[in-house]
């Protein structure tokens, strides 16, 4: 349970027995429910981390609703995009393993997630992992309810595959840019779980010197 759930619904449940005290205990059902309801939403279930070798995992719970290929620096990459409802899961997990490079938090708007124009515009908290020779991309991105953008790591964090690093509160997407090498997994309309689900593999990253080896024995021969 994320802590978060525990303070609002505490709030509620003081405004229930102020209710009831002074309305009867019928009028205190609704502030209940809404206790009930974050409870609920804030959970935070313990999730078995894939460790094959180069397996990017989704960094939410939800369902994916984009697979496209998108220009970022002038580079294609993958994009995968993941919209969460109030029903999943809100906590957000590293899709790989590695070190936090970059933190760029943009502010926005609050658009409908499921709109194409929402990658863009909307308030957005953008990580860039580095690790195994890769750099992975991810973002969290606000919605039409989703009014806050939680991280809790820093730049130059070091994090584990399927790590908890933050929270979207109430109903968003987040995206995850890959390399064009990567193996995709999923599709569009896929259901995935944050930390557990497969979104694609990483091919090995090539050694340190391998390229300049090669091209060495070429130009002996």
């Amino acid at each position: 349970m994320v802590r978060d759930g525990f303070y609002y619904a505490l709030g509620l449940i003081v405004v229930a027995a102020l209710v009831a005290w002074l309305a009867g205990p019928a009028y205190a059902l609704l502030p209940l429910i809404l206790a009930a309801f974050f409870l609920w939403f804030f959970r935070d279930p313990e999730r078995a981390i894939p460790v094959a070798a180069g397996a990017v995992v989704s960094p939410a719970d939800g369902k994916v609703t984009d697979v496209s290929t998108v220009a970022v620096n002038g580079r294609p990459r993958t994009r995968i995009s993941i919209f969460l409802s109030v029903f999943d899961v809100h906590v957000n997990r590293s899709p790989v393993a590695g070190v936090i490079t970059n933190i760029d938090y943009r502010h926005g708007r609050f658009r409908n997630a499921l709109s194409a124009a929402s990658a863009i515009e909307n308030e957005q908290n953008i990580v860039t992992i580095e690790g195994d020779g890769h750099s992975v991309v991810f973002k969290q991105i606000a919605g039409v309810l989703a009014r806050r953008i939680v991280f809790t790591k820093k730049l130059g964090d070091r994090v584990a595959r399927g790590e908890r690093v933050g929270l979207i509160k109430f109903g968003s997407r987040t995206d995850v840019l890959l390399d064009r090498a990567a193996d995709v997994r999923v599709a569009v309309g896929d259901r995935v779980r944050g930390g557990a689900s497969v979104l694609a593999y990483l091919p090995p990253a090539e050694p340190a010197g391998a390229g300049a080896s090669v091209r060495s024995a070429k130009e002996v021969r």
